[in-house]
């Protein structure tokens, strides 16, 4: 029996081309100047029927002039807990050309302090950021009565 074998050129690689086409003009997008402004856009992004029922773990990108780019949601959970995969956050702020990034998860027991998890979780992504340059501004823990900022508490 005769097998053929498929020489591999290590050398060809597939293109790859960046590109970013805004749907909305920067004027438009909600601009964010303090953890209570975050929240707002936040708590309307998120789905109300969600935030007492399971944990979800969301990024807020933005410009430069801290303009809303958008809001990736990037992980969902269960009653207790969501994995966050840091590539995923970044992979986003990257391919939306984001300056800094916004962090938000909900605590679906209502509890708004964070857990020991949770400033870890915060450090690894702001230690990722710092190296690509993509600053960690704020984390939020959102309830469906309030929030708790990382920065305004000096977490961050």
């Amino acid at each position: 029996m005769e097998t053929s074998e498929r020489k591999i050129d290590l050398f060809e690689v597939a293109e790859i081309k960046l590109s970013y086409s805004a749907k909305v003009k920067s004027s438009m997008r909600p601009k964010v100047a303090s953890s209570r402004q975050v929240y707002e856009v936040f708590a309307k992004a998120w789905d109300q029927d969600r935030i007492e029922f399971v944990e979800d773990f969301k990024v807020m990108l933005l410009s430069r002039a801290n303009r809303v780019l958008g809001i990736v949601n990037i992980s969902s959970g269960g009653t207790a807990g969501t994995v966050v995969d840091v590539k995923l956050v970044y992979a986003a702020a990257i391919k939306a050309n984001s300056s800094s990034v916004i962090l938000a998860h909900c605590h679906p027991s209502g509890n708004l302090l964070p857990s020991e998890q949770d400033k870890r979780l915060t450090q690894r992504i702001k230690k990722a950021g710092e190296i690509l340059d993509i600053p960690v501004l704020d984390h939020l823990i959102l309830t469906a009565e309030g929030y708790y900022s990382f920065a305004d508490e000096g977490e961050l």
